[in-house]
């Protein structure tokens, strides 16, 4: 030790020179627990390559979105904290990404492009281990795994202010891929601007939906800006970057990026405000236990259809957590009526229900059967783009 240190611990209190010297401690501490916990990752990783080796002799695909779902749930029951579940999540979604990308990369299609609300909601199911491709609209996500070039895809499909995604519903009337998982995240809008002042503000851009759900917030702090729709919120951040006086609304992922400063955050006027994304894939999940069905059908334009097909589900004790109707694209003032339910598509209830219901609709079309993913709100991403 130096003169001076000698010098500068003679200087300090008694209790002064405890906390150093536990400060100290626990700094090896933290070190040691590095080591153990280095160990056991690559201990993980090795079983992740055991398992890729099973999977292939026994031919199953590599993403198993039910076994990832029970995998992160049980390491969150058993969470006795300070630890926050949410940061645990995203740990552990980091981990399985990187141990999946041993086993095979995990090519996932998602309505792009980066830098967007979808991206940051992609980064958050799949991790940084994944391969992202960015797609410029709903249809090219489903398109991209229906051919086979991505895994599985990304979507949104409702907005807790704004409704249901029409694009979405349409292209799984007509898709045979399989809605194989859920994910719920909040969407929470910055305004970004190489400005220093909200006074500096004349324009605004943004994604029609984020300017819908920051309408209000804007009115009232930047009421003489116009407001000019982007085609993403990248986009409108991209332009920001080069333009005087303007602003973007969009998510802080964007701001940072593109280099932009945050004028306010969360500016959003419904608070929470969550978007609801589905995972889709080739493969059906065998149940969990805690699952949740997706179906569509068309009823007959007769007083009563609709009321006699929901009663199946209503007298076995089945709950709807979500109902909405979409016109059809080939049989003008006649709707598709898109149902969510709780449970599992192999269980007795709901599978006798659909064996009557096939028998009485014009069309019944089970999308999926799926982890619910209610438990594991995500952070920070939004609908649209």
């Amino acid at each position: 030790m130096s003169t001076n240190s000698h010098l500068a611990q003679n200087r300090l209190s008694d209790e002064e020179r405890l906390a150093l010297k536990e400060l100290e401690a626990r700094r090896q501490e933290i070190d040691d627990l590095d080591r153990r916990l280095l160990e056991l990752l690559n201990k993980r990783a090795r079983a992740a390559l055991d398992i890729a080796r099973c999977k292939r002799a026994a031919g199953i695909p590599v993403f198993a979105p039910e076994r990832e779902e029970q995998v992160i749930d049980q390491v969150c029951r058993a969470n006795p904290g300070p630890l926050p579940q949410g940061d645990l999540r995203r740990i552990y979604n980091e981990i399985i990404s990187s141990c999946r990308e041993l086993q095979r990369p995990l090519k996932v299609a998602y309505l792009g492009p980066e830098y967007t609300f979808s991206h940051q909601a992609a980064l958050s199911r799949f991790g940084g281990g994944a391969d992202l491709s960015g797609q410029a609209t709903i249809a090219d996500v489903f398109a991209m795994v229906e051919r086979g070039q991505c895994q599985v895809g990304l979507v949104p499909v409702e907005n807790s202010s704004e409704g249901g995604v029409g694009a979405t519903m349409d292209c799984l009337l007509g898709s045979d891929l399989k809605v194989c998982g859920e994910l719920f995240a909040p969407v929470a809008h910055a305004l970004m601007s190489k400005e220093r002042d909200l006074t500096a503000i004349s324009k605004v851009y943004s994604h029609p939906q984020g300017l819908n759900q920051c309408r209000n917030w804007l009115s009232r702090h930047v009421p003489g800006a116009v407001l000019v729709e982007s085609e993403s919120t990248a986009a409108a951040a991209r332009r920001v970057a080069t333009e005087a006086g303007a602003a973007a609304v969009g998510p802080e992922l964007a701001a940072r990026h593109y280099g932009l400063g945050i004028l306010a955050s969360d500016i959003q006027d419904a608070s929470p405000n969550l978007t609801r994304f589905l995972v889709l894939g080739h493969e059906a999940c065998p149940p969990t236990g805690e699952d949740k069905t997706s179906l569509v059908f068309l009823a007959s334009h007769r007083p009563g259809s609709l009321y006699g097909a929901l009663s199946h589900f209503a007298s076995r004790g089945l709950n709807l957590c979500r109902i909405e109707s979409r016109p059809t694209k080939d049989r003008p003032w006649e709707y598709a009526f898109f149902v969510d339910l709780m449970g599992h598509q192999d269980d007795e209830p709901l599978r006798e229900a659909l064996a009557v219901l096939a028998g009485e609709l014009d069309l019944i079309k089970v999308l999926g059967s799926y982890p619910a993913g209610g438990g594991g709100v995500l952070e920070s991403a939004g609908s649209g783009r």
